[in-house]
C-alpha cells in the first residue's frame, strides 16, 4: 500500500456539516484525487507480492482541507495459492506544524478478499517529516488466521529524499519489521529510488530493493503512475 501520492485534484466540493444551532452551517472545504499506477515488480517492505511479475495499482483518496483523509487502493497479487488481488482501506490525519514538521497519523486495513483462507490485517501508523527527512512506524493491532502479519508486528522506517534538476528525485528509505513472535526471523530492507515527474506523463522511477536475511538478492523494478 502506499498513500504518497502526486496529485492533481478534479474536483473540489463543499461538505455542508450543523454548527451549533439549527439553521446555522459552515463549508468545510474537501478534495477528492484518484491515482493509477503500474509496476515490473509490487514490492512490499522488501518482499515482492507479485511472485516477480508486473502489478497494475490505483486508488481514491478524500481529503478535507482540516487535514481528515479516508482512501482506498488496490493492486493485483500473487502469493501462489490462488490469492489475486489486495484492498486497502484507511483513514487519517495529516498536517504541519508552523515550525515546517509534518506529521500523519492513521490506521489501515490490508483486505486479501478471494484468498483461499483469511489472510487480512489491519495497522495503526504514524509518520513525521521535516525537510529532506521522513520516518515512522506501523504497529498490527490486529489480524486473522493467515495473515502475513500477526498482532504485536512492528514495522518502522527512515527515509531522505532529494531534490535534483530538471523534476528528478533521489530517494533512500531503509525499513526494519519486527515480528512480535521470537520465533520468526526479523528483517531489514533497503530501498534506492531514481525518479522523474512530467507534467503530461506522469511520474516514473526506477528502483532497487534489498532485503538483510532471505533471499539477500539485489532487484531492480519500475514504475509509473499518473495523478487525476
Amino acid at each position: 500500500m502506499t498513500r504518497t501520492i502526486i496529485g492533481l485534484p478534479t474536483a473540489t466540493f463543499l461538505l455542508i456539516s450543523a454548527a451549533g444551532t439549527i439553521g446555522c452551517v459552515e463549508a468545510v472545504r474537501a478534495e477528492v484525487t484518484g491515482n493509477i499506477g503500474v509496476v515490473s515488480n509490487y514490492f512490499f517492505r522488501g518482499f515482492s507480492e507479485t511472485d516477480g511479475g508486473a502489478a497494475v495499482q490505483g486508488g481514491l483518496d478524500f481529503e478535507t482541507d482540516g487535514g481528515i483523509y479516508l482512501g482506498t487502493w488496490a493492486s493485483n497479487v500473487d502469493f501462489g495459492d490462488g490469492t489475486t488481488y489486495e484492498l486497502d482501506l484507511y483513514l487519517g490525519f495529516a498536517g504541519e506544524l508552523g515550525n515546517g514538521l509534518g506529521y500523519d497519523v492513521g490506521y489501515n486495513q490490508y483486505l486479501y478478499p478471494d484468498a483461499p483462507g483469511s489472510a487480512s490485517f489491519g495497522e495503526v501508523y504514524g509518520e513525521l517529516s521535516f525537510g529532506l527527512f521522513s520516518g515512522g512506524l506501523a504497529y498490527t493491532i490486529h489480524d486473522s488466521s493467515d495473515s502475513a502479519l500477526e498482532t504485536g508486528d512492528l514495522y518502522f522506517h527512515a527515509a531522505i529524499e532529494f531534490a535534483l534538476v530538471d523534476d528528478y528525485s533521489l530517494g533512500f528509505l531503509v525499513g526494519r519489521t519486527a515480528f512480535d513472535d521470537a520465533e520468526a526471523e526479523s528483517y531489514t530492507h533497503f530501498t534506492a529510488t531514481l525518479g522523474k515527474e512530467t507534467a503530461a506523463l506522469g511520474a516514473f522511477s526506477l528502483n532497487m530493493e534489498y532485503e538483510d536475511t532471505f533471499d539477500k538478492d539485489l532487484k531492480a523494478w519500475v514504475g509509473w503512475s499518473l495523478a487525476f
